[in-house]
């Protein structure tokens, strides 16, 4: 059966889903667990689809490259490990192939296209001495520790009593597939790409690029997608329905709109954490001062009624 493209004309939207969305927290990480979560995103996609939305979807990777990479050091002395960067490419085609198999139940005349991604990013950027980027399960103090001097990884508190390892997140310049999905764009595919923030390579002398280790922020480079796709909206999903101003605090409340200077005031102001809301803000600043017209930050369930301006944190130009 041939397929049938979808729409090559209006709105286009890149959505952002966290790794999380795919393995939450409190889940094992079982392939059936994913696959479930994976239908959960594919309706939100298909929902955008079907009212004319030509959509761009990328997604994180922390719980599964971190699982993945314990695997691999655990399984060491039977078989060789392979690098972070590996990790990340290998996480990206897997979980690639959960979020087309969903589409296409959901889409069954619409090419879903993935593409193996890689992203440029700065060899002597200070992320590569400053690790900052969580991967893998939650530990406690006791285990943390443990790990951190059996294995030499980076950990750090995420949470309260919470610590995850840590790796380097370059800031993402380059998008090296970018041609391949503006064609498949045009075609009317939806586009998976950019998956775990890509795989980060620094050019070599000869014209060719080497892989470095690294996660990159999967919003960041949504917000890179984003502006060299010249898309209408960049909508980055979380696992709270707005953003919060004076978080965590007796002040604690939602802000369903802000206009670019208000999110940048609100953001030098320290409202916005380093490790949980502060790359989302700072992806949909850089979206509207590159040109893009509306960014959303909201939870996958309140995707489309964000857009239409009735759920959701909406940042717009003024």
């Amino acid at each position: 059966m041939s397929e049938v493209a979808g729409p090559t004309t209006g709105p286009t939207t890149v959505l952002a889903f966290g790794g999380n969305a795919l393995s939450p927290g409190d889940a094992g990480g079982s392939w059936d667990e994913q696959r479930g979560h994976a239908r959960e995103m594919a309706s939100v996609v298909a929902g955008l689809v079907k009212s004319g939305h030509r959509v761009v979807v990328t997604h994180g990777n922390g719980p599964q490259a971190g699982h993945l990479a314990i695997q691999q050091e655990s399984a060491a002395d039977l078989v060789a490990p392979q690098p972070l960067h590996a990790v990340v490419a290998m996480t990206q085609g897997q979980l690639g192939s959960l979020i087309a198999l969903s589409l296409r139940e959901l889409l069954p005349s619409t090419p879903v296209v993935v593409i193996v991604s890689h992203v440029g990013v700065d060899r002597e950027d200070p992320a590569f001495g400053r690790p900052t980027k969580p991967i893998g399960p939650f530990f406690d103090q006791a285990d943390a520790r443990h790990l951190a001097r059996q294995r030499g990884w980076t950990i750090a508190e995420v949470e309260h009593g919470q610590y995850r390892r840590v790796v380097a997140s370059p800031a993402p310049q380059l998008l090296v597939e970018l041609p391949a999905v503006l064609q498949s764009l045009a075609a009317g595919a939806v586009v998976v790409a950019g998956g775990g923030g890509g795989i980060p390579v620094v050019p070599t002398g000869d014209g060719g690029l080497e892989p470095v280790d690294g996660v990159i922020d999967k919003d960041l480079v949504a917000e890179r997608l984003g502006s060299a796709v010249g898309a209408d909206n960049l909508v980055l999903l979380t696992n709270v329905p707005e953003v919060m101003l004076d978080f965590g605090t007796p002040n604690q409340r939602p802000i369903h709109e802000m206009t670019l200077a208000e999110a940048m005031q609100h953001s030098a102001a320290g409202h916005f954490a380093t490790g949980s809301m502060g790359p989302k803000v700072e992806a949909a600043v850089s979206f509207l001062k590159n040109g893009g017209g509306l960014a959303v930050i909201t939870s996958a369930r309140y995707a489309q009624s964000a857009l239409a301006g009735q759920h959701g944190t909406r940042i717009v130009l003024r």
